[in-house]
């Protein structure tokens, strides 16, 4: 042997084997397990930018699929299966709310039993599926109701089976994107070593090209494909997503060879059941002096999280890490039974997950604004005049939500190489500002976006009622002479809300969350836009209801020419207003992630 090294092996009662690498001074260099004939576990074999190609292909035919379809549903729903507009908004809401929420399911599946692997594989196989049945709806006259004459005043609905295969297509989409959504992220960083600086570039680059897959994504499917299912063929327009997903997988198992596939290790999420039952145990007994001396703190050696100090927030969990008589300990330090003693470090990770839930309440409240400019924007655009310059050339009304997408595209650059290096000169932070602090401006951007949104469907309505109009909306009402390009302020506005909150948001769960919950914090990010679609739907069934026999009328009819859709927009608006003083008290009050009780930067009052 070329170094002077002992081998020893013990061998165990199981019948596996330790093998241990010990050089000149005895240090152990290399400690690794074999079952009986000894082979080693190979290193991991991190092929980075080479495996890429499959990845972002994927990720980028898997979107223009799933979003080729979504852009244009709520027309689809109210023109070929002859819903009213608060009918399709509702569905899609739930939908949209249904699908997000799935992605804590499949994130708590791909950590515990499947990976990330097989997990995106079954979900983008599921997501085809759910397109093509989708798309069989158009393409086959018995799965969707007959066409209604523009001049027909009502018309018939779906029937019962026809609702069922549509909602089996649906079933199949949110079984897809609750694997696909939670995975796809940690799926590109895990190509990538953690642990060179070669692989922390690789994984910060191939963050800004998911973002630019997704919108480009959004760009590609609110013109081209919106212009084929409005203009030429809802069926052809239908399939061409279809096509995308198999592409899509096509190109996802063709890199399985080159992948790092990281296995399940179980949910994290029994760590934090064990914090909760423990502290509850334990509930009757003294609040311990100086915690973070007398707290027992174990931390694992396979452990991937970072150590964390002691926080002075939510100490009724400390109780779970006292240690009284009756417990056992192990002689390697671990607890004999975690369900009756957890260490200060799991402690800890909780009180992380608990201090990021207020913040998150505040981002399902502000995700309200961009359901809107996803919904009734639509309905607006339908209702103004959509001709492009003196062409004859309608843009189609899902379109407009394009805008948003441009801004967001726009501001993303100007930010990053603008914007931040001019802020960290000026506050000496490593992003210019903090987290917190980026969602903030986005959430006051927010209140200006609906407060502007309101103002232009005051002015399209006013004209509509006053001045002659330029065609007639099928089942709807008159269109408004004002063009639908006056709808781009509120996008605009909308998209550069999205550049700072989202975008942050994805930032903040991504670092505040303990490093083995990340597939958690993923997930939770379509949890808060879930709850904002819940929210958007009880909020319209509300105000549908309370507003029908008022004097003011109903603010949501099928002819917005009818309703007053301005006054729930200024209602959207102080629902926002509320929520940014919520936001600032949140703010001011968390401390972020290794922040310790006796540190000031970015915890507290530096926070916001």
């Amino acid at each position: 042997m070329e170094k002077n090294q002992k081998e020893t092996m013990d061998q165990k009662q199981n019948g596996t084997f330790e093998l241990e690498k010990q050089d000149q001074n005895g240090t152990m260099e290399q400690d690794e397990k074999a079952v009986g004939n000894f082979v080693q576990e190979p290193k991991i074999n991190y092929r980075g930018w080479k495996a890429m190609p499959f990845i972002i292909g994927n990720e980028t035919f898997e979107k223009l699929g799933a979003i080729g379809t979504l852009a244009n549903l709520l027309i689809y729903l109210t023109s070929v299966f002859n819903m009213k507009n608060i009918t399709a908004a509702t569905l899609i809401n739930i939908f949209n709310g249904t699908t997000n929420f799935g992605t804590m399911v499949g994130a708590y599946l791909c950590d515990t039993y499947f990976g990330r692997y097989k997990t995106l594989g079954f979900a983008t196989i599921t997501s085809f599926l759910g397109l093509q049945v989708i798309q069989l709806t158009a393409a086959m006259p018995s799965l969707h109701p007959p066409h209604c004459a523009s001049e027909s005043s009502t018309c018939k609905g779906p029937t019962a089976g026809q609702m069922a295969f549509l909602l089996s297509g649906f079933g199949l989409m949110i079984i897809g994107a609750g694997g696909v959504r939670p995975c796809n992220l940690a799926f590109g960083a895990d190509q990538f070593n953690p642990k060179t600086e070669s692989g922390k570039r690789g994984i910060n680059s191939f963050f800004n090209w998911y973002f630019f897959t997704f919108t480009f994504a959004q760009m590609v499917s609110l013109t081209l494909i919106v212009y084929v299912q409005s203009n030429v063929s809802w069926a052809i327009g239908l399939e061409i997503p279809a096509l995308l997903m198999l592409i899509s997988c096509a190109l996802f198992f063709m890199g399985s060879k080159i992948y790092v596939k990281v296995k399940a290790t179980g949910s994290p999420m029994t760590s934090v059941a064990q914090v909760i039952v423990v502290a509850i145990k334990k509930r009757g007994l003294k609040q311990p002096e100086q915690p973070w001396l007398s707290l027992y703190n174990y931390i694992p050696p396979t452990s991937i999280n970072s150590k964390l100090p002691y926080t002075d927030q939510f100490r009724f969990l400390d109780k779970a890490a006292v240690v009284i008589p009756e417990d056992q300990i192990n002689t390697d330090g671990s607890p004999a039974n975690p369900w009756r003693l957890c260490s200060m470090q799991q402690v800890e990770e909780v009180k992380c997950i608990l201090r990021v839930l207020p913040i998150w309440v505040a981002a399902v409240f502000y995700h309200v604004i961009v359901v809107q400019q996803h919904t009734y924007s639509v309905f607006q655009a339908q209702q103004t005049d959509r001709r492009l310059g003196n062409t004859t050339f309608k843009i189609p009304a899902a379109t407009y939500v394009v805008f948003m997408m441009v801004s967001m595209t726009l501001w993303i650059p100007i930010y990053d190489r603008i914007m931040v290096p001019f802020l960290q000169k000026l506050t000496g932070k490593e992003g210019g500002i903090t987290m917190l602090q980026r969602m903030g401006i986005g959430i006051g951007i927010s209140v200006i976006t609906m407060l502007v949104s309101a103002f232009v469907e005051e002015r399209r309505r006013t004209i509509a009622l006053t001045k002659p109009a330029v065609g007639f909306q099928p089942r709807r009402g008159a269109i408004s002479s004002m063009s639908g390009m006056f709808l781009v302020p509120q996008l605009a506005l909308a998209g550069l809300a999205e550049a700072f909150t989202s975008i942050g948001q994805i930032e903040f769960y991504y670092k505040q969350f303990p490093e083995n919950m990340r597939s958690i914090g993923g997930s939770i990010f379509y949890c808060g836009l879930a709850g904002s679609s819940y929210l958007t739907s009880l909020l319209i069934t509300i105000v549908h209801k309370t507003t029908e026999g008022a004097a003011t009328g109903n603010w949501l009819p099928e002819d917005l020419n009818k309703g007053r859709l301005d006054y729930f927009y200024y209602m959207i608006a102080g629902l926002e207003v509320l929520n940014f003083g919520y936001f600032l008290v949140c703010a001011r009050w968390y401390k972020y992630k290794g922040i310790g009780p006796d540190t000031i930067e970015e915890s507290g009052e530096n926070a916001i």
